[in-house]
């Protein structure tokens, strides 16, 4: 399974033949400069939550490529009012089955207002079941007790986790998120990007490891096949 990083909480899956991104915030982001966002031609484009920094490319992702944008009720009115026509909508404890593999939407904790303020919804995570291997991608969230109910039902490859502090969880409360969904592979996410969200890498990698787990930190634009 191939992912690519472009920065931020962005990374795009390839799997089943199909090309899936996460939460595009490129153009604005400067560490990612080196992208090009309208050079993206994904099929499907995941939604976590409406704050800027996880929805700033997907109309102009979404209208270029003509890709399938899923998220929650609120963000699919949203980008149905832009003009966008290729959606799908979900709703926590949901799950659907499409062409790369069935999806299920789950709980996070967190916040979504669109940049005008309005209400964006319930935050969301969610988990694939794929035939190359199953993953959760948790979206900006805290530490919170319903990973335990993944881990417990669930079986999970690999997951995306944010590590960054202050917004979401941080590396401590993440490696605990690894153990309540016992998942030893994390990815982590929504860090560096500002003063106030960046980590030490080495301590952080340190962390995971004192526990027989591994943090993998990509670096922006980096491709790895993940097994």
């Amino acid at each position: 399974m191939l992912v690519t990083y472009f920065g931020h909480s962005c990374f795009q899956v390839k799997t089943g033949g199909k090309t899936i991104l996460f939460d595009p915030y490129i153009t604005d982001n400067p560490l990612a400069a080196a992208i090009d966002a309208l050079s993206l031609n994904p099929d499907y484009i995941f939604i976590s939550h409406a704050h800027n920094d996880h929805i700033a490319d997907v109309l102009k992702i979404a209208k270029r490529s003509n890709a399938m944008v899923v998220a929650n009720w609120e963000i699919y009115l949203w980008a149905k009012r832009q003009g966008l026509e290729n959606l799908h909508s979900m709703n926590i404890g949901g799950n659907w089955n499409f062409d790369f593999g069935k999806v299920k939407m789950v709980n996070a904790a967190h916040s979504s207002s669109f940049a005008d303020g309005s209400y964006g919804g319930h935050p969301v995570g969610y988990y694939f079941e794929c035939e190359e291997g199953n993953f959760y991608y948790a979206g900006d969230t805290a530490l919170h007790y319903d990973m335990k109910l993944l881990g417990k039902h669930l079986e999970i490859d690999f997951a995306f986790l944010p590590i960054g502090n202050n917004y979401t969880m941080g590396v401590e409360d993440a490696l605990i998120a690894s153990k309540y969904i016992k998942c030893d592979k994390v990815i982590g996410m929504h860090y560096d990007t500002e003063e106030d969200i960046k980590i030490d890498h080495e301590k952080a990698t340190a962390i995971f490891g004192y526990q027989d787990k591994k943090l993998i930190l990509m670096k922006i634009g980096e491709e790895t096949d993940i097994k």
